[in-house]
């Protein structure tokens, strides 16, 4: 059996990108999802061959209208199967701030997103899932470590 032939037996996982934006007043950036009730940070799914660089780049494009390339990133978040979903790994980025200017230009596609708000931190977390509410706790607190962290179910190891 060649190499590529075994790597193609070989388990597969789903895997996600996405960043954390501000604006000048230091708030969150969150988006409104028009397929779910919890919002979100912008980011999605990492397609086939695509890096997850690469994939929180071409999904801010996509959900916002901005070329903004990852400033950094904040964590690598392990997630175990559970009753919904299976397991996943998902890279969290320092997508940096953005300018009223920035603000401006922002366009959402309407098919996939309603609306978007910059909310001060402690009033955006209660809008997302559990999960995200623990995985933007951390990735915060990357932010004022000037560090990387790596989660399994967003807890810290």
């Amino acid at each position: 059996m060649s190499d590529l032939s075994y790597q193609r037996t070989l388990p597969k996982k789903r895997m996600f990108a996405g960043a954390l934006f501000f604006d000048e007043q230091e708030r969150l950036l969150i988006l409104q999802p028009t397929y779910k009730q919890v919002w979100e940070i912008p980011g999605g799914v990492i397609e086939l061959g695509e890096s997850p660089r690469e994939a929180c780049y071409r999904e801010v494009e996509e959900e916002l209208g901005l070329a903004r390339p990852p400033e950094r990133l904040l964590c690598v978040d392990y997630l175990h199967n559970s009753a919904d979903k299976t397991e996943a790994v998902g890279f969290v980025f320092l997508g940096g701030r953005l300018t009223a200017v920035d603000i401006a230009q922002i366009r959402l596609p309407a098919d996939e997103l309603a609306s978007y708000r910059f909310l001060p931190v402690a009033d955006a977390l209660p809008y997302f899932s559990q999960r995200m509410q623990q995985r933007v706790a951390m990735c915060l607190e990357a932010i004022e470590a000037g560090g990387t962290f790596y989660l399994e179910d967003q807890q810290k190891m």
